[in-house]
């Protein structure tokens, strides 16, 4: 299968955002700016402005007109990215029996949950800076976006003080069956995607899949990580509980049919498996342990 002719689309260079951890919690920094300077608009923005059209009919309601457009001839490898996730979270979301769980961490301008054909009960959680999501939420209702009949819809804001507890309040359970999505997620250290991982092995159930693509400067701030990346990441996906897969993206190229130019495109793209029990599995679990033996201690005293 090959991809459509795209039109030249914008590009804007940015830093990426600044933002800082806290155990299970995500605490986003920003400057006190006007909203449009804001560096989470900014980058979400310039995410936008690489969305290949052709893909996403609704990247464009997010690119202001006074952007200079410039043809960026490297955009092969965000397509691609951005190509197999979407076929990865449709393929694993379409095998799930009854309540399907997805949860995107995304840059709050993420269109997956309106422009893929999601199946009739799934369930969407969006984990993204509040304040991009409404600017995006607000623009995708003036362009028409809608999801499709039979799903929901729920935005967690990243700066939410218990964000675990907050997709609970929403429905989420531990004890079905999810699916993860990473891309574009504002991050600025190593620590900041530990803090992620760590996260999701709680909240996942055994044998869950988390999918994404990690930005390159995340691996080359460190010059030890940059040397041997495919060890460093297995190492840190295996000590959070997951069994990772790098994925090769001249591969995924030749799967659609595409020739692959990664002139400076370094990104690590890649599918986890959830090796441990979710939090919710292992308090089920004790409660039942803890019901059986009580129902023992009943029938000895019975006896007496």
């Amino acid at each position: 299968m090959g991809f459509a002719q795209a039109s030249p689309v914008a590009y804007v260079n940015i830093h990426p955002p600044l933002i800082f951890t806290s155990k299970r919690k995500f605490s986003v920094c920003t400057a006190k700016l006007n909203g449009d300077n804001d560096p989470l608009l900014l980058a979400a923005t310039a995410s936008a402005s690489l969305q290949p059209l052709f893909l996403d009919p609704y990247a464009g309601c997010f690119i202001p007109h006074n952007i200079p457009r410039e043809v960026n001839q490297d955009l092969d490898p965000y397509c691609l990215a951005i190509k197999f996730i979407d076929d990865k979270l449709l393929s694993t979301v379409s095998l799930i029996d009854g309540l399907k769980q997805l949860v995107l961490l995304t840059d709050g301008m993420d269109t997956r949950p309106y422009r893929l054909n999601w199946p009739t009960s799934t369930i969407i959680f969006d984990i993204s800076p509040a304040s991009v999501f409404k600017i995006a939420a607000e623009k995708l209702k003036g362009f028409g976006a809608k999801m499709p009949k039979g799903c929901i819809f729920y935005h967690i804001p990243l700066e939410s003080s218990d964000i675990e507890q907050a997709m609970q309040f929403k429905g989420y359970n531990g004890n079905r069956p999810s699916i993860w999505a990473l891309q574009g997620f504002p991050m600025m250290t190593v620590a900041n995607f530990e803090e992620v991982l760590s996260m999701i092995s709680s909240l996942a159930m055994k044998g869950s899949l988390f999918v994404g693509e990690l930005p390159a400067w995340l691996v080359e701030t460190d010059i030890e990580i940059k040397s041997n990346t495919r060890q460093w990441v297995d190492k840190l996906f295996m000590s959070k509980g997951f069994r990772v897969e790098i994925i090769n993206y001249e591969g995924v190229a030749e799967s659609y049919g595409k020739d692959f130019a990664s002139g400076h495109y370094n990104n690590i793209l890649f599918v986890a498996e959830q090796l441990l029990h979710s939090d919710d599995q292992m308090e089920s679990w004790r409660r039942e342990f803890q019901r059986v033996e009580n129902e023992g201690d009943e029938e000895g005293f019975e006896e007496l």
